[in-house]
């Protein structure tokens, strides 16, 4: 009876020692090889911190290559790996260079702060904010028919002059789309936003560092104008006591 129950005991400590875990360095190795790299690894340099954000690293798009680059990127959006070029041209049409993530953000940057400086001056100077009210000439647009710029896109689309902007900013949209085209072929070597559109000659005779300053003033302005067209629409969307200037 005695050897039966010893029999019974070693058994039931084999069948335990199935489903102990192993060391820990062995599990550990085991799991790090099944696991993809980390795409963190990627995306900064951890040999270096942020200039906006000393406790984090710096991202690694984040070189000072590129004029207004301060080093503020806490989501690290401009290291992703990734190839924009398809969304300009689907990758099945033709084998291209591609277009990198901090390009094609910096060509986005731009052309929003540009959208967004002759959006905000348009909305006040619509509204007499520098002692004439600028309006189209005819009656749909006086002041009559569009009280004020807050007014004026549910009125205009009513009216049907939105179509024509529409078709206008496709147009543009579909020529300038064109020179990324050439970027991600390798067939133009142009920096970002950079449309070569200069009637007024500012640039001509600069030095790369006047450039660069220029450059680097577009940049801000442009970026303080997105805050700026973003709080005037919030603040004429409080009420209707804040639709007209001075909005509040």
């Amino acid at each position: 009876m005695s050897s039966f129950t010893a029999a019974i005991c070693a058994l039931m400590a084999t069948s335990a020692m199935a489903f102990a875990p192993a060391s820990t360095s062995e599990s550990t190795s085991a799991l790090q090889a099944g696991m993809p790299d980390r795409m963190w690894d990627q995306m900064v340099d951890k040999t270096e911190r942020s200039k906006s954000l000393p406790w984090l690293p710096r991202a690694k798009a984040l070189d000072g290559s590129y004029v207004g680059d301060v080093g503020f990127d806490p989501f690290y959006l401009s290291s992703i790996p990734k190839n924009f070029a398809g969304f300009i041209q689907p990758p099945s049409w033709e084998e291209t260079k591609g277009i990198e993530t901090i390009y094609w953000m910096r060509e986005s940057e731009l052309k929003h702060g540009r959208i967004a400086m002759l959006a905000w001056f348009g909305w006040l100077a619509t509204d007499g904010a520098f002692g004439i009210t600028l309006r189209f000439p005819g009656d749909i647009y006086s002041v009559e028919s569009i009280p004020n710029s807050y007014s004026a896109h549910d009125i205009l689309v009513e009216q049907g002059s939105m179509s024509f902007m529409l078709i206008a900013i496709g147009l543009i949209e579909f020529v300038t789309g064109a020179a990324l085209v050439q970027v991600s072929k390798g067939e133009l070597d142009r920096e970002a936003g950079d449309f070569t559109l200069d009637p007024l000659q500012f640039l001509k005779g600069k030095s790369k560092a006047e450039v660069d300053r220029m450059k680097t003033r577009e940049l801000l302005n442009g970026r303080l104008a997105m805050l700026a067209f973003g709080a005037v629409a919030t603040q004429t969307a409080l009420g209707e006591g804040t639709q007209n200037f001075p909005y509040f």
